[in-house]
């Protein structure tokens, strides 16, 4: 069955293609020619996260590559915790942009995508030209963060539930999905960030064997391997932008502020009325700060 996403890549012209990338099959979205820009989506969503961007990117003469990260949609959802520990998502993406972008390339990562972005940028400098954050913590960062601020810690608090086995899975495909419907039509600040076709397409690609689990062991992996995430090296040397929904319901926004100690060449473009889901609740400020910041 051809789905949204699969109708409006097709409607675009974007490819469809495969990678092996760290012993997996890596699908990713290709559009567009020249620089290579690396896109990487959060949970729970795929490729299709950033199908405002791919065109937009495209367009002003980027090659983007939007992957479906490990244990989502159209990649391979190998079983077991182990398997999505922090080293070996950032190893995936290293892989991949030795196969797609010659070895080096701009990243953009969202949510789980930036968490595995600030990594990659921090233990393989050589691979990243400029590193793009949008609504992720640096692990520095949250961990402080963590400590000081109890509101945080509530904020968090859906990690902890989805520690349990079984459970965290029952719930968010119960009733068709209505826990994922509610997150994302109650959420975003624009009324139209995310249509019914798009929410349907988000519920096909978490359908199927593993494809809830798999999203679901990140945050697994996460508890289980700390150090993975904690450890030295923390501190990112390539040109960093991030871009900051202020209304972000899971992540407080003092998570910004003392960025530049480990991200000391940076820049914060805050949206005041943009949600987590950022580059889907305000595509157009995202792609203008995006844009200028990839060309400069």
């Amino acid at each position: 069955m051809q789905t949204i996403s699969s109708k409006l890549s097709d409607a675009e012209g974007w490819n469809h293609r495969f990678a092996t990338c760290n012993g997996i099959q890596l699908h990713y979205v290709e559009a567009g020619c020249g620089e290579p820009v690396i896109l990487l989506h959060g949970f729970p969503e795929f490729w299709y996260s950033w199908r405002h961007q791919l065109g937009a990117l495209a367009g002003e003469g980027f090659r983007a590559v939007a992957p479906d990260l490990r244990g989502y949609h159209q990649s391979s959802k190998p079983p077991g915790v182990a398997n999505y520990r922090i080293g070996t998502l950032v190893n995936d993406v290293v892989e991949l942009i030795g196969q797609t972008a010659n070895g080096k390339a701009a990243v953009v990562g969202h949510d789980w995508g930036g968490v595995i972005a600030w990594r990659l940028a921090a233990l393989h400098p050589d691979r990243v030209r400029k590193l793009v954050i949008l609504n992720a913590p640096h692990p520095a960062a949250f961990r402080e963060e963590l400590r000081r601020n109890l509101g945080q810690w509530f904020r968090s608090a859906y990690m902890l539930f989805f520690q349990l086995p079984w459970l965290p899975e029952w719930t968010i495909r119960a009733f068709n999905f209505k826990l994922l419907e509610r997150m994302f039509c109650r959420q975003p600040t624009s009324p139209a960030c995310f249509s019914h076709e798009d929410i349907a397409a988000y519920k096909h690609a978490l359908s199927g064997p593993n494809g809830l689990r798999s999203p679901l062991n990140y945050y697994r992996a996460a508890m289980r391997y700390p150090r993975d995430i904690n450890d030295p090296p923390q501190v990112v040397t390539a040109p960093t932008l991030v871009i900051w929904g202020c209304r972000d319901s899971f992540l407080n926004e003092r998570l910004t502020r003392r960025l530049a100690t480990w991200a000391p060449n940076l820049r914060i473009e805050r949206l005041p009325e943009a949600s987590h889901w950022v580059q889907n609740d305000a595509p157009e400020p995202v792609n203008r700060v995006l844009l200028e910041f990839l060309q400069a």
